[in-house]
């Protein structure tokens, strides 16, 4: 399983790790995870590698979560991984709605609760 984290914020790719460590553990093998430090380069690494989820914080700068989604979403060949938002306001969900986020949450994250609702979904797609 392939997991793509878009954050400038060393907090949330530490939030991010626990959250992928707890899915390693769940599904008994070891996930592939990279980084990118802005929404223009995770633009670019989630259509390039296609990884199976995308997870972005809402202060991705430059092209931002909601501008990724919605680019990955609106592709020539649409991104139909899971893309989970991290939210600075619960105000902004309709914008994660409107991109195209298949789930968010709102800050502070529980990692286990993200690892939670990550592999339910990725287990919906799977199925679909």
């Amino acid at each position: 399983m392939d997991v793509l984290l878009v954050s400038p914020d060393p907090a949330s790719r530490e939030l991010t790790a626990l959250t992928v460590r707890s899915i390693e553990r769940r599904v008994g093998s070891e996930l592939r995870f990279r980084a990118a430090k802005n929404g223009d380069l995770g633009i670019r690494a989630a259509l390039r590698d296609r990884p199976q989820i995308v997870i972005a914080d809402e202060i991705a700068s430059r092209a931002g979560a909601f501008a990724l989604a919605k680019a990955l979403r609106d592709d020539a060949i649409p991104y139909t991984g899971v893309i989970v938002i991290l939210l600075e306001r619960k105000h902004d969900a309709w914008l994660a709605r409107w991109s195209g986020a298949d789930a968010w949450f709102v800050r502070p994250v529980d990692p286990f609760e993200l690892a939670d609702r990550v592999l339910e979904l990725v287990t919906q797609k799977e199925s679909a």
